[in-house]
């Protein structure tokens, strides 16, 4: 998170620049406003652009055997460029090379499932899946009613 602040204003930094150049070239007639101008714009774009590549970059990280099985894609009002393309704020994947199968029943996998979500840390979680029945639960280490006082 403070790379990405510090990339943020580095961005408006040198979009700044590049205003301050064009007004040397043009011999300071061009306004100084659109030094601001260029600064706010290059930092809304980099924090676009971050926002956008996210999940892909997210996606390219994770260790062969894991696979994504959903994403959530959101619209905002306050970005209203999502309404044309859904931005991915989080999704799930599965650890397919360490799902263990249930020795009485086949059909029940015990996985680990990855939780990702833009600016948080993943989450794992253990899951009981069945594919045949397209359900799944939780899997822990505490009985219903038990830690209950």
């Amino acid at each position: 998170m403070m790379w990405e602040l510090v990339a943020t204003l580095v961005a408006g930094v040198g979009a700044a620049g590049i205003a301050l150049m064009i007004r040397k070239l043009s011999r300071n007639t061009s306004p100084k406003w659109l030094i601001p101008v260029f600064a706010a714009l290059g930092m809304l774009g980099f924090q676009v652009q971050a926002e956008y590549n996210w999940y892909s970059h997210q996606k390219g990280l994770l260790p062969d055997g894991v696979q994504v099985v959903r994403k959530v894609d959101e619209q905002a009002w306050y970005r209203p460029w999502s309404f044309i393309w859904p931005q991915t704020v989080r999704f799930m994947a599965v650890d397919t090379n360490n799902a263990a199968l249930n020795e009485l029943d086949q059909t029940l996998l015990l996985v680990d499932l990855y939780l990702f979500e833009r600016r948080m840390a993943a989450k794992r979680v253990s899951q009981v899946v069945s594919c045949e029945r397209q359900a799944m639960a939780s899997f822990t280490d505490t009985l219903p009613g038990e830690g209950e006082s």
